[in-house]
């Protein structure tokens, strides 16, 4: 990769991995906010998601430093709507999920042909954005629905 590129690639990896933090920041805090009968399952699904995005981070960590770069301190948006209702709660997570994926996009076009090992760890990241996306559009859907939550 040419250094126009490089820094490109670097910037788009810190944005990935200021994403994945906030990600581990809003799953952890929307585990705190739930009651009712359904809390035990739920707070454990947004415990392995938290889990899972700090994974995330730390694998577009490891890539900015393995491209001679310095990783972000940053942190993503931090949206806080006082909202907790599960619903609300899987909503903002879509959003952040979404917002997240087009990163790992981007990543994608700017490496594709030029680096497999990049664009292999992309791919494998839209993937697994996608798969994620598509289980909380499920869980938005009501009982019997089978379109799309989003329509």
């Amino acid at each position: 990769m040419k250094n126009k590129q490089t820094k490109q690639v670097v910037e788009t990896l810190n944005h990935i991995l200021e994403m994945e933090l906030a990600g581990t920041i809003h799953y952890t805090h929307y585990s705190f906010m739930v009651y009712g009968y359904n809390r035990i399952p739920i707070v454990k699904w947004l415990g392995e998601q938290a889990t899972e995005s700090m994974a995330h981070a730390q694998a577009a960590g490891e890539m900015v430093t393995q491209l001679g770069a310095h990783p972000s301190l940053g942190i993503g948006p931090l949206l806080e709507t006082h909202k907790h209702d599960i619903g609300d709660i899987l909503r903002e997570s879509l959003g952040h999920e979404k917002a997240t994926l087009k990163y790992y996009e981007k990543l994608l076009k700017l490496v594709e042909g030029n680096n497999v090992m990049l664009e292999e760890y992309a791919r494998e990241h839209i993937y697994m954005e996608m798969q994620h996306i598509g289980e909380v559009d499920k869980m938005l859907r009501r009982p019997g629905d089978i379109e799309s939550f989003e329509g």
